[in-house]
């Protein structure tokens, strides 16, 4: 299973045609010892399909895959591996919709009884049959070859660079002490708000001062236990670089789910770690070139649980444009 997704908005116009941009989720469990996928029938349609729906403004499509499912069915879930997108025309132009697996525990879907009046818990091959359109197949495909590859079951790594900083060139006290700039800390809410659709329990971070900003909104949000490690600042990355390789190793040992918070000098390096874990084909997707990522951009890495240590997916967005 291989995915890189870019950030999207809710309509994109080129040419003169329009393109809405939609995401949802593939929700799955394993019911005595058997896979199984939840499928909404829609009375507006009168068909069955996933959870799903159009971006709202200022929305990234994690963000929107989550909310729609929780709107739809109920259910609070955190993203797994990337599926399959489709795209199908609309009246306005074509439709994108971008799908993502969660596993969700023993709960009970509730139909809103709007949007949706019926859900149900089938496998794989009764899904293929319901499913009303044949582009809802694709996704389902997806869920399938990642299942039989044991890549479904998986926990997140998320690597965050720091949200804007003020410019050194008008800072003159320590380097470690330099702020976020205003745009900083808009961003700062922003990365909170897409690091909720992994909802990682841990964050490990930088200790200067604006890698600790950029991921504040999010700990004391929810409640994330955050560690501080100096050697992801970048003063001890550049003098003890096996010390920083050797932190980002760690952050796979506890196999739970995760943010590491660094700087733009930090990054090469800690992508290095990453592609140790992942196969030639993923680590293509892995930035190369400087800046590497924008200030505020994530790189989402879903990490096997099967198989310790396995990257089975990347993907990159940045939640916010100033």
């Amino acid at each position: 299973m291989a995915a890189t997704t870019k950030n999207a908005t809710a309509v994109v116009t080129q040419g003169g045609s329009a393109t809405v941009v939609a995401a949802g989720t593939l929700c799955w469990r394993i019911e005595k010892g058997r896979l199984q996928v939840l499928i909404i029938h829609r009375p507006r349609y009168k068909d069955w399909s996933w959870p799903k729906g159009k971006l709202d403004p200022g929305e990234t499509t994690p963000e929107c895959a989550v909310r729609e499912t929780f709107e739809e069915v109920g259910l609070s879930v955190k993203l797994g591996i990337p599926l399959a997108t489709i795209t199908y025309p609309v009246s306005s132009g074509d439709k994108v919709v971008h799908y993502w697996a969660a596993k969700t525990e023993r709960l009970s879907p509730e139909p809103d009884g709007k949007e949706v009046d019926r859900v149900q818990w089938v496998s794989p091959e009764e899904a293929r049959d319901m499913l009303t359109s044949a582009s809802d197949i694709e996704p389902l495909e997806s869920l399938i070859a990642a299942h039989a590859a044991k890549d479904l079951q998986t926990w997140p790594l998320i690597v965050v660079r720091h949200a804007k900083a003020k410019p050194r060139s008008s800072w003159s006290r320590a380097e470690g002490e330099r702020p976020l700039a205003a745009t900083g800390r808009r961003q700062a809410i922003a990365v909170s708000r897409l690091l909720q659709a992994w909802n990682p329990e841990r964050v490990v971070s930088s200790p200067w001062v604006r890698c600790v900003q950029t991921i504040s909104p999010y700990v004391n949000q929810r409640s994330a236990k955050l560690k501080l490690v100096d050697a992801l600042t970048e003063h001890d990355a550049a003098r003890k670089p096996g010390r920083a390789r050797n932190a980002v190793e760690r952050v796979f040992d506890k196999r739970r789910p995760v943010a590491l918070c660094t700087h733009r000098p930090v990054l090469p390096l800690v992508f290095s770690v990453l592609g140790n874990h992942m196969t030639s084909r993923l680590r293509a997707l892995l930035p190369v070139e400087d800046p590497y990522l924008a200030p505020g951009e994530a790189v989402i890495c879903q990490v096997s649980t099967i198989n310790q240590g396995r990257i089975v997916s990347v993907e990159q967005f940045r939640a916010y444009d100033d």
